[in-house]
């Protein structure tokens, strides 16, 4: 569980996050959602301790990130991966070498025991056999499973998952997001998604935050989601007719049977 209290943060004097307490819970998919420069970017980068902020607290399972020392926060990027938007892997090394990446980084594993694991994630990504292919010989969707395994790859507690449906089909991106909800439940991980996809939000948004100019405007599931009436979110969610068509026909339905 990651636990954020009161966090805020300015940029040459212009406040960007101003005072976001959030609980993002183990073994769900939760999701961090809002239009661009709504504070999503900065908000992620602050939990992940890429930006330090000026006021608030970030608790990984209680250890709260600006009392520990440096090997212990160490210890803690140990147990994330990330997801990057444009994935992020090495043109120039094979899937197995940008998936050891990690291990060679932060274990003394032996080749062969990081071959096997490389073996292991790639079939849990169902991606078996692309060892000794380069990122540019496979599609973009397989690229992104290929992220997915290097980012599982330490077994983490934490993972993050930046706009992981960018440039998908939407066949593709279904797959994706329930490869994501799947790793999940199996590693029983910490999972944040920062996303604009409507479809990813409404498949796996088990808890789902909504920030507006820097504030948490709205937070609650996919369920939820049909029947508030907070207009931050309808504004954001319901922006286009087939969406609100959907939402006519499940109040219509009534929430017992969404």
């Amino acid at each position: 569980m990651i636990e954020v209290n009161n966090l805020y943060k300015s940029f040459d004097g212009k406040p960007v996050l101003k005072g976001i307490s959030a609980v993002f819970e183990t073994g769900k998919t939760n999701m961090i959602i809002g239009r661009s420069g709504s504070g999503k970017t900065v908000f992620v980068k602050s939990i992940l301790g890429l930006i330090q902020p000026d006021k608030g607290t970030i608790s990984f399972d209680g250890r709260v990130w600006s009392n520990l020392s440096l090997p212990e926060q160490r210890k803690i990027r140990t147990e994330v991966g990330v997801v990057f938007q444009g994935n992020a892997l090495f043109d120039s090394m094979t899937i197995e070498e940008n998936i050891m990446f990690p291990m060679r980084m932060f274990t003394q594993k032996t080749k062969s025991e990081m071959k096997k694991r490389v073996n292991e994630v790639l079939e849990q990504v169902s991606l078996e056999g692309v060892n000794n292919k380069f990122p540019a010989e496979i599609s973009g969707g397989m690229q992104k499973r290929v992220a997915l395994a290097r980012a599982i790859v330490l077994y983490p507690k934490y993972l993050f998952c930046d706009e992981p449906n960018s440039g998908l089909d939407p066949k593709t991106a279904i797959i994706i997001d329930n490869l994501i909800h799947d790793l999940t439940v199996r590693y029983d991980t910490t999972t944040i998604i920062n996303t604009h996809d409507m479809n990813s939000i409404m498949e796996i948004g088990e808890k789902i935050i909504l920030l507006k100019d820097g504030h948490k405007q709205w937070e609650g599931n996919k369920s939820q989601v049909f029947f508030t009436d907070n207009p931050d979110l309808n504004d954001f969610v319901f922006s286009s007719s087939l969406f609100r068509k959907v939402k006519e026909l499940v109040q219509k339905e009534g929430k017992s049977s969404f």
